[in-house]
């Protein structure tokens, strides 16, 4: 007839399947190319949503909060009351930010790849904003590789 075993030994076991699990999924996720934030930020002042440079300056100021490495920027003003739209071109990836400020709201989009994770921006912006809440989304790139 088979040996019982100690029940101790059934639960290491099972432990231990479950452990390899966890260290195969961290290794696959490990492995994604970057990480993909967006940032819908509500009830900012409209003067802020239609300030160019503050906004440059919001996300430079962001972008090295974080650890990343600013290669070029591209912002523009929409005339009379209209809002921005930017991009800062980063090594990691990019930050960009659409402003609608008749709405009081502005939609920022954070890809930053390797070790850089984009909800470190999230505080950083909401806060240079101003903005009374926020709704927050991040999407894994490259899940499939």
């Amino acid at each position: 007839p088979k040996e019982q075993q100690p029940p101790q030994f059934s639960l290491l076991r099972r432990l231990s399947q479950r452990w390899r699990v966890f260290i195969r999924r961290v290794a696959q996720m490990s492995h994604s190319p970057g990480s993909h934030g967006l940032l819908d930020l509500y009830g900012c002042p409209p003067e802020l949503l239609r300030n160019e440079g503050y906004l440059k300056t919001a996300l430079e100021h962001t972008a090295r909060h974080i650890g990343a490495t600013v290669l070029e920027s591209r912002f523009h003003t929409f005339g009379g009351e209209g809002g921005v739209t930017g991009v800062l071109l980063l090594a990691e990836s990019h930050l960009s930010i659409h402003t609608w400020p008749e709405h009081g709201f502005a939609a920022i989009d954070i890809f930053l790849c390797g070790r850089l994770r984009p909800e470190t921006a999230k505080e950083t912006l909401q806060h240079a904003l101003k903005a009374e809440r926020s709704v927050w989304q991040t999407h894994p790139r490259g899940s499939e590789l």
